[in-house]
């Protein structure tokens, strides 16, 4: 199914607003008296019945009604919003999206279930329903509006006796106000001091700037009954004048030539018309209103062209350009090989020009695949807000760095990561309220969620301040289940990595949401598909924090080109801290050591033609590629360092999936294959090999 698919592209739409309801249902939990945050709810629930019913869902458009007719008291005060209410919105929300995606799964009694509980909630009759014909027709009808919105300045005086036949301004005005966007400003300048007033008599008028879909008729019937005694003035807002002086004078108050006489005192201009009597600070006010209100309504429907200006294209067309434009970087790179030995400047000219291009396409392509993390981490207030209940836990959520962008295949394929390490910190990190106020600590916990960028990586922790890792547990456990030696000397790091072993679990007691063995295991092996690297920070008492290192892509990555022997390998730029030279005398000196010195820091290396199993001699003049992960650093020793490349990752067969030390392969301009090294595994490699020498 295409994009132009217009059911698609309401699929889509709704899958956008459901996760935004998601947001910010949440938020009103935390702050139900929100008036802005209320509007967005009912608005989303609007738009998702009228525009379901436009396309053919009428299942959703009748069931998303009754939800939009409890918000809908809410707003006007006739119901209070509480948990409850809350709740059955989000599992009302479940129920909408499944109606959407998969209607053929959707379980009626569910959805009568969810009626049932909102009538109780809210009194209404789970039977009151838009036909879905006329749900069609109010959806259109919003649609066209949203085009045709129109400006109007309204300025009414009732007759002095109008409150004494009845007539109530406060009813009018709210008439007004439902039509559309509406400023209102009451003129009291006529009213006269208490001891003079008569309460029976009307002595304020109002200016109302109001922003609608509606034709002057409309707005003219609000006052249809007090016409004839009525001084009313509708006027249309042509343009957005940015200048006081333009609206005033646009508004009768004033002429142009008093505006200028006034401009020339280059003092503040509403200021000097009220000081020198020219008009009154309430008409001043009424004017600045105007002036606030018609700037808003251009900003919105600026904002809103340029919405509608984007482009909505299908995730796969993105990967396919992905593709293509890594598929020219490697011709780009072949065509570089091919003049290297050109005395030609004509066509060297045209090649550099073609790798200006290339690489500027390579970014722009990137770009439109980058995501800001903001959309993966508002996924889990739900997971929190959830778990906390069945777990009987008050839990906050925080977030930082939600502007921090990533690839959008890295942002999809963190979610089930990120899930068993917030899964795990809420059961295993978090202590239960009693267990809190003996430790001295706030009854509610604290999980945070950041991203940052760390020169060519994103680094995202996920930290709790709840009672940290055992250490003797975790110890303990290992021995048990023979991870490591009897009594071994292992530092925090070394330790915490173990967690991450497949079966480990040092929960005491399985529950619905850890203690199987399951779940860290899964993260590392996630973890290690992105070429990320995880590490783990912990303290007694105060509480964990996990890191996760990720690579900003996953399609094209600078390079270091190394050769061992005869065969080239890639190293990722991002991991490579510096090089240096290995003599062959040195090389012999270390021989059994595999120790360097680097300004004082003893640095372990591994020889990559020892790991490969290379039968070609080494060069005179090795180097040492020093690289880090976290706060691992190791060096690998390689022939020759051939200097950076434009990497067009490639995955492995699944022949070679197996295959440890590296994480992918790809194509150098001479046709021929270069593999990728794995640099997480890599420094585990020579991490366990350091171990078992010190455990000999």
């Amino acid at each position: 199914m295409t994009g132009s698919d217009p059911a698609q592209t309401f699929r889509e739409e709704a899958a956008e607003l459901l996760t935004e309801l998601e947001t910010i249902l949440l938020s009103l939990e935390a702050n139900p008296d929100d008036r802005e945050l209320l509007d967005t709810t009912f608005r989303a629930l609007h738009t998702i019945k009228g525009s379901g019913a436009m396309f053919g869902f009428d299942a959703v458009a009748n069931f998303t009604h009754h939800l939009e007719n409890a918000f809908d008291l809410v707003r006007k005060g006739k119901i209070q919003l509480n948990s409850q209410l809350i709740g059955i919105a989000l599992t009302a929300r479940d129920h909408i999206r499944t109606l959407i995606e998969t209607p053929s799964q959707a379980d009626p009694k569910e959805g009568l279930r969810l009626l049932s509980m909102l009538e109780e909630q809210t009194g209404l009759a789970a039977s009151s329903q838009l036909h879905p014909v006329e749900q069609s027709r109010a959806g259109a009808q919003d649609h066209d509006q949203a085009k045709n919105l129109v400006t109007w300045r309204i300025r009414f005086r009732l007759a002095p006796d109008a409150l004494e036949r009845g007539t109530n301004p406060f009813l009018l005005l709210d008439e007004l106000c439902s039509l559309g966007k509406a400023t209102v400003v009451a003129l009291t300048e006529d009213v006269p001091p208490l001891e003079e007033m008569d309460h029976n008599r009307c002595y304020v008028s109002w200016d109302v700037v109001l922003t609608t879909a509606q034709p002057s008729s409309v707005i003219e019937e609000v006052f249809i009954f007090v016409m004839d005694d009525t001084d009313l003035s509708i006027v249309q807002v042509h343009s957005a004048p940015e200048r006081i002086g333009e609206i005033l004078v646009a508004r009768g108050e004033l002429a142009a030539d008093q505006i200028q006489e006034a401009a020339a005192t280059q003092e503040k201009l509403g200021q000097v018309l009220v000081k020198d009597g020219a008009i009154s600070e309430e008409r001043l006010q009424s004017a600045l209103a105007e002036q606030k209100h018609v700037r808003s309504e251009t900003e919105a429907a600026r904002n809103s062209a340029q919405a509608n200006g984007s482009v909505r294209v299908p995730a796969e067309r993105l990967d396919d350009l992905m593709d293509q434009v890594g598929e020219l970087v490697i011709a780009q790179a072949r065509l570089k090989q091919l003049i290297a030995s050109s005395t030609d400047l004509s066509i060297k000219s045209v090649a550099e020009e073609i790798e200006r291009l290339s690489n500027g396409l390579r970014e722009t392509t990137m770009g439109i695949r980058m995501v800001p993390i903001g959309t993966l981490f508002s996924r889990f207030r739900r997971l929190i807000r959830d778990l906390s209940r069945e777990l009987d836990k008050d839990v906050a959520l925080t977030m930082a760095g939600e502007d921090t962008e990533l690839d959008k295949t890295m942002i999809e394929r963190l979610n089930d990561p990120l899930i068993h390490i917030i899964r795990n910190s809420l059961d295993h990190g978090l202590e239960r309220r009693g267990d809190r106020q003996t430790a001295g600590k706030p009854d509610q916990g604290q999980i945070h969620l950041s991203a940052r960028h760390d020169g060519t990586k994103v680094v995202i922790t996920v930290r709790d301040d709840g009672r940290g890792l055992d250490r003797e547990r975790i110890r303990a456990k290992a021995e048990e289940q023979e991870l490591i030696p009897p009594g071994v000397k292992l530092n925090d790091a070394e330790l915490f990595q173990l967690i991450f072993h497949p079966g480990f679990s040092t929960a005491k007691t399985v529950t619905n949401v850890s203690g199987r063995g399951v779940g860290m295991d899964v993260v590392k092996r996630a973890i290690d598909a992105l070429r990320g690297d995880i590490d783990v920070f912990s303290q007694p008492g105060i509480g964990t924090e996990i890191a996760l290192g990720l690579p900003l892509t996953l399609a094209i990555i600078d390079g270091l080109l190394v050769r061992v022997g005869n065969g080239r390998y890639v190293i990722p730029l991002s991991a490579v801290e510096e090089c240096v030279e290995l003599s062959a005398e040195e090389d012999k000196r270390h021989r059994g050591r595999n120790f360097l010195n680097i300004r004082g820091t003893l640095i372990p290396f591994i020889r990559l033609r020892d790991v490969f199993a290379s039968p070609q001699p080494p060069d005179l003049y090795q180097k040492v590629v020093i690289i880090a992960t976290g706060e691992s650093r190791i060096g690998l020793v390689v022939d020759q360092v051939l200097g950076d490349h434009q990497t067009v990752i490639k995955s492995l067969s699944r022949l070679h999936a197996d295959v440890e030390h590296f994480s992918g392969a790809t194509i150098l301009g001479d046709g021929s294959v270069a593999l990728i090294l794995d640099v997480g595994r890599l420094v585990l490699y020579g991490q366990t090999m350091e171990s078992q020498r010190d455990a000999s």
